[in-house]
């Protein structure tokens, strides 16, 4: 059996954890405790990076690149939404008096 020691640096507050390596398939995993995902701000199905420096593992989250306005919308696509990005000719929901 494995042992993996996960630190991360979070606002200069450092959390560690033993975890045990498992076998996944044919490859290794390891299960983050939702404390540590929390902490980390990782969630299921995000790209990390994965180095090695020595003798230890480095998972770094890949961030996903903030849009601005114009490059989200510049992704509209009207016909598939039906016109425009907000039907303006009658009030919807609580706009309805």
């Amino acid at each position: 059996m494995f042992r993996l020691c996960v630190n991360i640096d979070w606002s200069r507050a450092i959390t560690s954890i033993v975890l045990d390596i498992k076998h996944w398939g044919n490859n290794l995993g390891v299960r983050l405790p939702a404390a540590i995902a929390r902490a980390a701000h990782l969630h299921a199905d995000q790209r990390v990076n994965i180095t090695v420096e020595g003798e230890r593992v480095i998972i770094t989250p890949i961030r996903d690149e903030r849009l601005t306005l114009e490059q989200r919308l510049a992704f509209f696509d009207p016909e598939r939404h039906g016109g425009e990005a907000m039907p303006a000719e009658k009030a919807l929901g609580a706009e309805q008096w």
